[in-house]
C-alpha cells in the first residue's frame, strides 16, 4: 500500500458529535477503613461523622455542575449516604457501580498484604479468594458508560475510589491498567466530558 492509499482508522472511542453529555463522578466520604488505608470493597461500612459533613459540603458545588438528567449511586451504604447528604436522596442504585470485590483481601492494608506477598501490586497481581479481576471491573465500567451515553443530558454518579478510577480510564478509551494512574480522595469531584468527538478528562479530584 502506498502512502497515498493510507487512511486514518477511526477510533472506536470516537462517538457521534451529538453525544455531548458530561458525567460527573463523586467518591463517597470518609469511613473508618478509608482513614486506616484498608481495602474496602463489598464490606458495607457507614460514613464517619466527618465523612457526613464533607458530603453535605458537596451540595453547592454539585449545584453548579447540574442540572442532571439522571443520578446513580452504588448501592453500598457509604456511597448512597453520600448521595443523600449531597442532596440526591432519590439517586438510583446500580450494582455496576459497586467497589471492586477484593475477595479475601477486603479489610486488609497494603502493608499487611506485602508481608505475605512481597512486591505485590493490586492492579497487576490482583486479589486472593473469590475476588474480581481487573477485566471484571472494566466490564462493569463499560456497562455504566453505555448507560450514561444513552441518556439525553448530564449524569451524576456516586461511587468508590478504585471503581471510579476504572470508569475514568474506560471513558477515555484506555486499557484497564491505566486506572492505576489516577488518585481520588474521599468526596473528590471529577468531570468526564468531551473535546469535540473525543472523550476527555475535564476535571479530576477537585
Amino acid at each position: 500500500m502506498g502512502a497515498s492509499d493510507r487512511r486514518p482508522t477511526r477510533s472506536r472511542w470516537l462517538v457521534p458529535a451529538d453525544v455531548t453529555n458530561k458525567l460527573v463522578v463523586v467518591r463517597h466520604g470518609h469511613t473508618e477503613w478509608s482513614h486506616s488505608g484498608r481495602f474496602t470493597g463489598r464490606t458495607d461500612l457507614s460514613l464517619l461523622p466527618e465523612g457526613e459533613q464533607a458530603a453535605r459540603r458537596l451540595q453547592p458545588e454539585l449545584a453548579k455542575l447540574g442540572p442532571f438528567a439522571a443520578v446513580y449511586t452504588s448501592p453500598l451504604r457509604r456511597a448512597a449516604r453520600t448521595a443523600e447528604l449531597a442532596g440526591f436522596a432519590t439517586a438510583i442504585p446500580d450494582p455496576n457501580l459497586m467497589e471492586v470485590n477484593y475477595g479475601a483481601d477486603d479489610g486488609r492494608t497494603r502493608a499487611e498484604i506485602l508481608i505475605d506477598r512481597p512486591g505485590w501490586d493490586n492492579w497487576t497481581d490482583g486479589y486472593e479468594g473469590n475476588a474480581e479481576t481487573i477485566d471484571d471491573v472494566a466490564a462493569r465500567a463499560d456497562r455504566a458508560i453505555a448507560t450514561v451515553r444513552a441518556i439525553d443530558g448530564d449524569v451524576l454518579i456516586f461511587a468508590h475510589s478504585h471503581f471510579l478510577c476504572m470508569l475514568a480510564a474506560r471513558w477515555l478509551g484506555a486499557a484497564p491498567l491505566f486506572a492505576a494512574q489516577f488518585v481520588l480522595d474521599p468526596t473528590g469531584i471529577s468531570v468526564l466530558g468531551w473535546k469535540r468527538e473525543r472523550p476527555a478528562l475535564v476535571r479530576w479530584n477537585a
